[in-house]
Order: structure tokens, then C-alpha cells, then sequence
């Protein structure tokens, strides 16, 4: 990897666009090009004693990221005394559900699209040997409000940047773990089988607007997702679904990850590999139109959710503190102190920053180094040694 230089910034940060589990996202302006990027900002206390391989982990991501259409590219990697700085595609096209609620009509032939084109995104992560490890909705964005835009897998493989224990931890706290694999609760090992896993659950949710985990406690719904315990149910909501969709679905959720199909298998399951598209017809014989049945399952979950969320996630968070590390449980204890301090700083071209370039990229200009910039620097020069 090239070494690392102290340079002026060739970013101006602008707005708060969200907040994840562990990062904020901000608006950023190249300054020489003007063209605006979504930049990942990452609290350097959640990376502590682990600097040098997040700065691996990031240089690999950012080769990898720019051979799919299907994956949010990351451009590029700085950091200041206190944040990474993770610079990614711009995208504008919303989330994929609120999208599928735009469209007015929504078959199972366009789930079983969305859900192709996904895994095929998911088949080019693995054979570059990469884990996502947190697919979910939330993270499989539109590139443009285009009807034909491009969908996006965002945030593949960071992850791999944290301990594991920690972004488990950080995870099951920020209420997502409905997407997580049996294996990682049991901590058994785990790899690229947790991401067809997900993707198991992630066509659940396409079909029918809830996940097949959902419970009343994050307690109850990693008991479910352990025993594999959950149904097509209730029968309003899959009357109108194919069986053969159905049947991927339980392929994808088979609890053995040795047993779980491959991406590459995946798609070779004849609800994605078929030229026909599979449906139950309507009174009409036409296609049902699912749209109506997933907005009612989608509200009246989310609803739910919003009136129990934050009790949850406090019991959650008293129950695993017995059987987190201190250092876990500290980071939980932080971690929205670490948000805020990342919100907090703005970044433009009058402020050095320590830019590692990839292979192949035009490393900027030199400048004199700040002594603390500096100091940085020449240590991952000298860890990479």
C-alpha cells in the first residue's frame, strides 16, 4: 500500500445526512471537482489498538468496491487526529422499501428481481473474499430517483473493521439483530453463510413487510433466530406468494451454514434462474399485486416498534453487560458520546489530514506535516514494515 501523506483536505464536509450504528454520514464537496460525495465518519475510540489493519481492511474495500455496479463505491480514505473519513458514492434514489412503496404496484417477479440483483452483488463480495456481515433494508439504497436506477449494497464489508465482539454488540443495541445468522449468537465461527442467511430474511421482508424473527423482545427474537423458528404466517399475508418463493426462502434460512447454499447456488434456485417469473395469479389470472399486504404488515410492525423500541434496547443492553467484555461494555456506554464528537467536526481545504491512497491512485502533493499528522503517519509506515 503507498505510504500515507500529510495534505491539505480536498473535502468540505456539509450536512448530517444520517446516522448508523457506529457512524455518522455527512455531505461532502470535492473542492477542485465540486462534486458531492456521502462521507462516512468513524470515531477513532471505536478502532482503539486496532489502526493498521482497519487501514488494510479499508485499502481492500476500496479496490474491491469499484468492480460492481451493485456496490457503493468507496473513493477514498483519510483521517484526522480524531475520525476516519470514508468517502462513497453519493446516492439519491432512498432506501429500498420506501421505494417499493412509491411505486404503486409491486409483484413478487420484482422482489425476485430485486432480490437477484442483490445476490449477484453478494456472489461478487464473497469471491473477492469479503463478508458484509450487516446486510439489512437499511443498508440497500438507490443510486438516482430514476425508475431504473441501480440498487446499491452499502456499507459492504466494514464491519471487518471492528471487533467482532464490539459491532455484535453494537448491533443487538441499535435494534437490528433480526438479520443476524444462528451461528454468530451461538459464536460457533462464522462467514459468508451469515449473508444468505440474510439474504433469506431480507426476501422474507420483500414478500411480506415483517421479519420472519420479529418478537416482542430482542431476547425472544435471538431464541427464534437460533431455533429457526418462524412461519409463513399469517395466511393473508402469503396467499398471494409462490411456493417456490417460499422454498428460497427456507433454503437461505437453513440454520446449518454448512447446509446454506452459496451465493453462487443461490442463484441457481429456479425462483431466481427461471425465465418465467413464478406468482399466484388473481382473480384475473394476472400477477397479484403484493404492495397492499406489505404495507399493512410494514405499518402495523412499525408501529409496534416505535412504542416498545426503547425499552428493548434498554433491557438488551442490562442483559448482555453481564457477558461483555469491560471494554465492550464501556464502547456501549460511549458510543453516542462518539457520534456526537464525529458530528461536531467539519473538515475543509485548511485542515491537514493523513491521506492513504490504494494502488493505482494519484497520491496528492505533499505539505509539511503536522507533528501529530506526522506522528501517525510514520507509524503505520513502520507497523506495514
Amino acid at each position: 500500500m503507498p505510504a500515507p501523506a500529510t495534505v491539505p483536505c480536498q473535502y468540505r464536509t456539509g450536512k448530517t445526512l444520517g446516522s448508523g450504528t457506529y457512524a455518522i454520514v455527512k455531505e461532502a464537496v470535492h473542492i477542485k471537482t465540486g462534486k458531492y460525495y456521502a462521507c462516512k465518519v468513524i470515531n477513532k475510540k471505536l478502532m482503539e489498538g486496532r489502526e493498521y489493519m482497519v487501514r488494510n481492511e479499508i485499502a481492500v474495500l476500496k479496490r474491491v468496491s469499484k468492480g460492481h455496479q451493485n456496490i457503493v463505491t468507496l473513493h477514498d480514505y483519510f483521517e484526522t487526529s480524531h475520525n476516519l473519513y470514508l468517502v462513497f458514492d453519493l446516492c439519491t434514489g432512498g432506501e429500498l422499501f420506501d421505494r417499493i412503496c412509491a411505486k404503486g404496484n409491486y409483484y413478487e417477479a420484482d422482489a425476485a428481481d430485486l432480490v437477484r440483483t442483490i445476490m449477484k452483488a453478494v456472489k461478487y463480495i464473497h469471491d473477492c473474499g469479503i463478508v458484509h456481515r450487516d446486510l439489512k433494508p437499511e443498508n440497500l439504497i438507490f443510486r438516482t430517483k430514476r425508475e431504473d436506477a441501480d440498487v446499491m449494497i452499502a456499507d459492504f464489508g466494514l464491519s471487518r473493521v471492528m471487533e467482532e465482539e464490539k459491532f455484535q454488540m453494537l448491533t443487538e443495541i441499535c435494534g437490528t439483530p433480526g438479520y443476524m445468522a444462528p451461528e454468530i449468537f451461538k459464536k460457533t465461527g462464522h462467514g459468508k453463510p451469515v449473508d444468505i442467511w440474510a439474504m433469506g430474511v431480507i426476501t422474507y421482508f420483500l414478500l411480506c413487510g415483517y421479519t420472519p424473527f420479529d418478537r416482542d423482545t430482542q431476547q425472544q427474537e435471538m431464541e427464534a433466530i437460533i431455533a429457526g423458528d418462524y412461519k409463513f404466517e399469517p395466511e393473508e399475508y402469503w396467499a398471494n406468494v409462490s411456493e417456490t418463493a417460499k422454498d428460497f426462502v427456507r433454503e437461505c434460512l437453513t440454520i446449518d451454514p454448512a447446509s446454506r447454499p452459496t451465493a453462487e447456488e443461490a442463484l441457481r434456485h429456479k425462483w431466481l434462474a427461471s425465465t418465467e417469473p413464478h406468482f399466484v395469479q388473481d382473480e384475473s389470472g394476472n400477477m397479484t399485486n403484493l404492495l397492499p399486504q406489505i404495507q399493512k404488515g410494514f405499518d402495523a410492525r412499525k408501529t409496534f416498534r416505535k412504542a416498545v423500541f426503547s425499552m428493548m434496547a434498554m433491557k438488551r443492553m442490562s442483559m448482555m453487560a453481564a457477558q461483555l467484555s469491560p471494554s465492550a461494555r464501556a464502547l456501549g456506554d460511549h458510543l453516542q458520546q462518539y457520534k456526537d464528537e464525529s458530528e461536531k467536526e467539519n473538515i475543509d481545504e485548511g485542515r491537514e489530514v493523513v491521506h492513504y491512497p490504494s494502488e493505482g491512485d494519484q497520491t496528492p502533493p505533499d505539505s509539511p506535516k503536522a507533528p501529530l499528522e506526522s506522528r501517525m503517519a510514520q507509524m503505520s509506515v513502520q507497523q506495514g514494515s
